[in-house]
């Protein structure tokens, strides 16, 4: 049995922040769990604020809206600002480096900072740093099973785009996979990824042993 999951996450519109909640959410549902999924947008649904809230749970869920969340994903700054104080202790941040370039440590949560949009670019999956941000945030928590993860994809990308799964997919794992110094993790007790000391990446700091500069400076 796994703990609930009550997710918030939220960005800008046209980001892809509320397919990222529908993925999670078809994990729940595939897995036989109790789910809710609820998107708010801003005035603009492209270039607005966008976020979502996301329960999973082995009971009936009271509210589809997310108050107190034990994960967050974020994908712009405003996001982080407006939301990491709602995080409970023992939660989880998840944000997209490049998008939101002052991730400070918060009290009780881990945090996990990776440039997702930039990984996207350079590995010829532009638009995909939602997916890569939810890769990770299966990483870090493990939400579902990992072959539910790639049934949930499936169900989520409209038919007429099929062939946009095989691009998922390795999206998927770019984010599972990264590591030091891709990913940046503060106050990050019973972490799930890699182990790495509390330190932000900046030029010449180091991290596990390793000098990043060369990461940093590219």
């Amino acid at each position: 049995m796994r703990p609930d999951a009550r997710i918030v996450l939220a960005g800008f519109g046209g980001q892809g922040i509320l397919f990222a909640g529908k993925v999670i959410a078809y994990a729940g549902l595939i897995e036989g769990r109790e789910v809710s999924w609820l998107p708010s947008y801003g005035p603009e649904m492209r270039g607005g604020t966008a976020n979502c809230s996301v329960t999973l749970s082995d009971d009936p869920v009271g509210s589809p809206l997310v108050v107190e969340p034990n994960m967050l994903v974020v994908m712009n700054q405003p996001s982080l600002e407006k939301f990491r104080d709602a995080v409970v202790p023992g939660g989880v941040v998840v944000a997209d480096a490049t998008m939101v370039p002052d991730v400070p440590a918060i009290e009780g949560v881990r945090v996990v900072s990776l440039p997702a949009t930039a990984m996207a670019e350079e590995h010829g999956l532009k638009g995909l740093a939602n997916v890569i941000l939810v890769g990770k945030l299966f990483a870090e928590t493990g939400f579902c099973d990992r072959a539910t993860l790639d049934a949930a994809i499936g169900k989520c990308v409209p038919a007429r785009k099929a062939a946009m799964v095989e691009k998922h997919k390795p999206a998927l794992q770019i984010g599972i996979e990264a590591y030091p110094p891709f990913a940046i993790l503060r106050g990050a007790p019973q972490a799930r990824s890699r182990d790495a000391k509390l330190v932000p990446l900046g030029k010449g700091s180091r991290v596990a042993g390793r000098s990043t500069r060369k990461e940093a400076d590219g």
